[in-house]
């Protein structure tokens, strides 16, 4: 019997632990089993995958939450015209500083662990201090503008009274040289997905400060990233595309796999880091300061708690967040808009049917969403 054809389907990705769906789907067969011959491209900064999406180098590509909103606002360099009906998983990211900077923050009591609202609280001493003093602000790194890193860290820095406009400086570097800048002294923190924040904690240059679960449980994060073609021209291929990416999702999240998963992504293809240092986030166990270690619950979620479904509050929380901080201005028009960016009639009719052959159902959320417990709920306008 003659080999079924192979839909040929490139994706571009980022060297980060919430890639773990496409590797495992290329690497477990999950996509040869949907006829899909999927090749990964890694990339190191988000504008390298957004520009070569917007050239028709991708066809799918692992992508920042907010940028396909971005792209539809008209907001990016190049005209892309992308959906995102699936999300890669919720949380991953962590805030880390300085190991210099956590010393001066021992002076107003300490980090606390990872606790957002302590930390940021004894930051906020430090900014003060240092406005009073005439000194330069604190600099701290994002890995894009239009990035839930951007929003998140904005989100935690304003709940705790700092300013992000006036008393810090938000900077942009890819996530791979995020522990080297820290470690320069180019920036004084950094937030990031892992494992960077593990890599610099290793290095004896930074201290996780916070994570993303603590200032937002089970939040947004990275989305799957479509060519808009692909919906109108070849409906089937996207739909093997998510049924594909689903089951990997689901053999992620089982923590028996968890060992597995982190020596496939320890590869130099993948994130080529050490296995060592991608296992303890997958687990929810950080080393966030020298030997210390935190039990983080909901640190990053594959597949439980309808982790891969493209919630349209998600998209309208980015929207918020980006008119809140001026990167957009509000109306209605665009506010639905975005909505419509995220695609969960394509994810429900590729993923129901074949979901009810199994007896495993599709994961539902109790709570659509749930916004960041800090400073109450953001307001759009």
């Amino acid at each position: 019997m003659p080999a079924p054809h192979l839909h040929e389907i490139r994706a571009g990705f980022l060297p980060l632990l919430d890639s773990a769906i496409l590797v495992a789907a290329r690497e477990k067969a999950f996509a040869e089993d949907e006829a899909i011959n999927l090749t990964l491209i890694r990339e190191n900064s988000w504008a390298n995958i957004r520009d070569r999406m917007a050239v028709g180098h991708f066809q799918i590509a692992h992508m920042l939450g907010p940028m396909p909103i971005a792209a539809r606002l008209g907001l990016t360099p190049l005209q892309l015209d992308v959906i995102a009906p699936m999300a890669l998983g919720l949380g991953g990211n962590a805030v880390t500083i300085s190991v210099d900077l956590a010393e001066t923050m021992a002076g107003h009591g300490g980090l606390s662990g990872l606790h957002a609202a302590v930390s940021v609280e004894r930051l906020a001493q430090v900014v003060r201090d240092r406005k009073s003093g005439h000194r330069p602000p604190l600099s701290f790194a994002v890995v894009h503008p239009f990035s839930a890193h951007n929003y998140d860290l904005r989100y935690w820095l304003a709940a705790g009274g700092i300013d992000p406009e006036q008393d810090v400086q938000i900077v942009i570097v890819p996530p791979p040289l995020m522990a080297d800048a820290l470690k320069s002294g180019q920036i004084d923190g950094f937030c990031v997905g892992e494992p960077w924040n593990s890599l610099a904690v290793s290095l004896g240059a930074g201290v996780i400060a916070t994570t993303k679960s603590a200032i937002w449980r089970s939040s947004p994060e990275k989305v799957l990233a479509v060519s808009s073609s692909l919906e109108t021209e070849e409906p089937d291929l996207l739909a093997a595309i998510l049924r594909a990416l689903y089951r990997s999702a689901e053999w992620c999240g089982h923590p028996d796999h968890h060992e597995e998963l982190a020596a496939l992504l320890a590869r130099p293809e993948y994130v080529g880091l050490d296995q060592k240092l991608l296992l303890p986030a997958l687990r929810g166990r950080l080393r966030y300061q020298g030997a210390d270690v935190a039990r983080v619950q909901d640190f990053f979620v594959p597949f439980d708690k309808a982790a891969t479904f493209p919630w349209q509050s998600h998209a309208l929380w980015f929207y918020s967040q980006m008119v809140r901080w001026g990167h957009a201005t509000w109306n209605l028009e665009d506010a639905q808009g975005a909505a419509q960016v995220y695609r969960p009639d394509l994810y429900r009719a590729a993923i129901s049917p074949w979901a009810r052959r199994f007896p495993r159902p599709i994961q539902k959320s109790r709570a659509r969403c749930r916004h960041p417990p800090m400073s109450g709920r953001p307001r759009v306008a």
